[in-house]
């Protein structure tokens, strides 16, 4: 798989990731063999490249789940973009409460984690698909932290319109990623000040609006505290906290034009190296909503080789059932003396931040009936640990806040 720009695009190419519309009709699916008329269309649809197939690449596999969340985040981008040109044009922000209880229908009752595959952005459409993205954890996030529904609404809303002052960055600064000057820096901070001002007129529009209004200037403000009138009171800073954490890892991952990103784990190594800025319970509830080193995942070793994930560790996502490639056999790593001698340095990705491996791959890794039969107790053992720990969490007294990983 590799991303081709728009400009270089060929009829008979195949697309490795389907295209919706604004409204999420597939326009394109996977496997599809580019057409000339077909090229035109993406360049009209102001798409700055997509990904391509190999001549000879299978197309990787991937689950509805996983097709619907890149369908549902291409309709909450046009919508997002929608709201903030009402913004530009000083109307009134009728189809915001729309896009939020959508997100919050979708992926605020999760009982499972997901796969957050991320998705390719440019100068021109970072702050939507950041927006996003940001919104989309902070949703799962909050539900597991078991926010109430306005507490909710108030850090959704916020992730959504917080940036909106990208809009006035300059280009060459938004496709430099992470590695920004501090005069750049100077520059966002400066635009997303003034984008709050914008945001101003909406404050009686919509019961929840104000708190979010003051979250999202307590959070664009956070370096600058002597700048806000008021102290965030501790329900307002626990929300900052959270969507702090939503906010970096969402940047940290993601695919942009200016830099490469990091894997799920080396970006959970980050937020967890800085604990007085990323406070570990948010961290800790984020990996309770999304997959870090999943079923599948390509893993590279701490003794320099590479290993299949077997048997996702829900508890302990470091600390899985792994198939060591060199020597063929099975390594259980949530067992203390096993995890000793070998550990997972990071995982593999392919250029989309997809897990590399199918599970054709792991069946020809497979192959001995004794290492099948070990795979199917451990994962049993597993299951039955899971839902031991799953009922216990269930009961009203657990406090999600306090899980460690």
């Amino acid at each position: 798989m590799r991303f081709i720009k728009t400009d270089e695009l060929k009829a008979g190419m195949r697309l490795a990731k389907p295209i919706y519309n604004k409204n999420g009709v597939l326009l394109y699916e996977r496997n599809s063999a580019l057409t000339n008329p077909g090229i035109v269309s993406i360049k009209n649809f102001g798409l700055i490249g997509i990904y391509i197939l190999e001549p000879a690449e299978p197309v990787p596999p991937l689950s509805r789940e996983d097709l619907e969340f890149e369908q549902l985040q291409t309709v909450y981008m046009f919508k997002l973009r929608d709201c903030l040109d009402l913004v530009a044009k000083r109307k009134k922000l009728e189809p915001l409460p729309i896009l939020l209880n959508d997100i919050l229908r979708h992926y605020g009752s999760l009982k499972h984690r997901v796969n957050f595959n991320q998705n390719l952005r440019s100068g021109e459409d970072f702050m939507y698909k950041h927006a996003i993205s940001t919104a989309i954890l902070a949703t799962m996030m909050s539900a597991r932290l078991k926010y109430t529904q306005q507490k909710q609404l108030t850090v959704v809303t916020a992730a959504l319109l917080y940036g909106i002052g990208y809009r006035n960055v300059p280009k060459t600064i938004m496709e430099k990623g992470l590695e920004l000057t501090a005069s750049d820096q100077d520059v966002i901070q400066q635009s997303l000040e003034r984008g709050l001002e914008s945001l101003s007129m909406y404050r009686n529009d919509f019961e929840f609006f104000p708190r979010a209004l003051a979250l999202m200037q307590a959070y664009v403000y956070a370096d600058h505290p002597e700048r806000l009138t008021a102290t965030p009171d501790a329900e307002l800073q626990n929300t900052i906290d959270l969507l702090r954490v939503a906010d970096q890892f969402d940047q940290m991952t993601a695919m942009n034009i200016g830099h490469e990103p990091v894997s799920e784990i080396a970006a959970m190594r980050r937020l967890s190296a800085v604990p007085e800025r990323f406070r570990p319970d948010i961290v800790s509830a984020l990996a309770e909503c999304i997959h870090i080193v999943p079923h599948a995942a390509n893993v590279d070793l701490s003794t320099g080789d590479k290993g299949i994930v077997l048997i996702e560790n829900t508890k302990d996502y470091m600390r899985p059932v792994i198939l060591r490639l060199s020597d063929n056999k099975i390594y259980d790593l949530s067992q203390d003396d096993v995890y000793n001698k070998l550990q997972i340095s990071d995982i593999m990705k392919t250029m989309d931040n997809r897990i590399s491996v199918d599970e054709e791959t792991i069946k020809q890794f497979v192959p001995d009936p004794k290492l099948k039969e070990l795979t199917a107790k451990l994962q049993t053992g597993f299951k039955r640990a899971n839902a031991h720990m799953e009922t216990i969490e269930s009961t009203p007294e657990a406090d999600f806040t306090t899980t460690r990983f």
